[in-house]
């Protein structure tokens, strides 16, 4: 099978989509990546066959429309780069990243079939929870039920401009306005941050999270025999600012060691007691007591599936969510407002509460109740006819 796998730039979506390519090529196939260039020489350096994706590149147009519309109109535009480039590649089935449609409609414009990758839960609305966003437990009650379909009215006209501006997007590349939307969805998130719901899309496969580390190294841990506590300050533009400072100060005289796991750089100036930089976090991991971070999927998923509590420090988007259904699991703390004493403070309840510690190992024991995301796609390519031609 020739498959595309398209994902931008950001850390959270194109490490997933670096991993399901290797997972491909694991399994025989033929992939290759579409992404952000940061990230194409080191997917090449991985053995994938990488080519940056056009489109990215902010326009002078997308200043004057909403943000909606920009997401949108940007997929569109994005198809449209990366159409030649399909056709180039003669592919049989395209994987687009869940914030990269325009692979979806690249693929839809030539009659490929094409799979929805969510390297997180299911975000989807549903009749039977309150809004994605809120962090909140479905309702229970009356009461309950009552507060969610209010939240959910209030939410409707967005979703539904949403999907206006979806349609004029494709009118505008020669689709048809109603979207179908994508043969399967690939849910990249463990059972443990997943919520029942009683509409759950058929077409949905929970897959496990798609891990991928960007280096070799490997971080030197403090010495001693103090709890190691790792703290992953947030890749998305939308994290909580300061984490790390704040709890390299907090944590001062507490009696633990640390290791920050960052991407760019880090703290010039450090204690003894902790250490700084680019590493692998499965090796770290493997002998963390906690982990500190600003509960985006990634990490999130990574600690839990090594059965490690969490701290988490949310930020924006979808941190908030998956933050509370950690908490709401038992396996996390969450921590707002942020201060180095809210944080130190959190560390201490984590520590000290083996509860935590039990929770995050039942996550780590049901991370492999999932599907294989390959066969998935396989299947999907099975019941779909190649388009005319091929």
């Amino acid at each position: 099978m020739r498959v595309a796998v398209v994902a931008g730039p950001d850390p959270g979506h194109a490490f997933p989509a670096i991993a399901l390519s290797l997972l491909f090529r694991r399994a025989g196939d033929d992939p290759v990546l579409f992404t952000g260039s940061r990230w194409v020489s080191d997917a090449r350096a991985a053995g994938l066959r990488a080519l940056p994706l056009g489109g990215l590149a902010p326009r002078p147009e997308d200043d004057d429309l909403d943000a909606g519309q920009r997401i949108h109109s940007r997929a569109a535009f994005v198809s449209t780069e990366l159409l030649p480039d399909l056709e180039r590649e003669n592919v049989d089935l395209v994987v687009s990243d869940i914030l990269t449609a325009g692979g979806g409609m690249a693929a839809e414009r030539l009659g490929i079939s094409w799979v929805e990758l969510s390297p997180h839960p299911l975000y989807s609305p549903s009749k039977g929870l309150p809004p994605i966003g809120s962090g909140l437990a479905p309702g229970v009650g009356l009461r309950g039920m009552l507060r969610d379909t209010v939240m959910r009215a209030l939410t409707a006209r967005s979703i539904a401009q949403g999907r206006s501006q979806r349609a004029v997007a494709r009118t505008g590349i020669g689709l048809p306005g109603p979207d179908p939307g994508p043969a399967a969805r690939l849910i990249a998130t463990i059972p443990a941050l997943e919520v029942e719901r009683p509409d759950w899309p058929k077409n949905a496969h929970v897959v496990g999270p798609l891990l991928w580390e960007p280096t070799e190294a490997l971080l030197d841990v403090p010495d001693g025999d103090a709890p190691l506590v790792v703290v992953a300050p947030s890749t998305a533009f939308t994290g909580a600012e300061g984490m790390l400072e704040m709890a390299l100060k907090g944590l001062d005289g507490s009696g633990v060691r640390v290791v920050a796991s960052v991407l760019d750089g880090g703290p010039e100036v450090l204690p003894e007691w902790a250490n700084a930089g680019l590493g692998r976090q499965d090796d770290l991991l493997r002998r963390a007591d906690l982990v500190v971070c600003g509960g985006g999927h990634g990490m999130l998923a990574k600690a839990l599936i090594h059965g490690v509590p969490v701290v988490t420090v949310p930020g924006g988007g979808d941190q908030w969510e998956l933050a509370n259904r950690a908490a709401r699991q038992g396996s996390a703390v969450i921590v707002r407002p942020a201060t180095a004493a809210s944080i130190a403070d959190a560390v201490t309840v984590v520590l000290s509460d083996p509860r935590y510690a039990q929770a995050a190992a039942r996550a780590a024991a049901g991370a492999h109740r999932v599907e294989d995301p390959v066969s998935v796609c396989h299947e999907v390519l099975a019941r779909h006819a190649p388009r005319a031609g091929r």
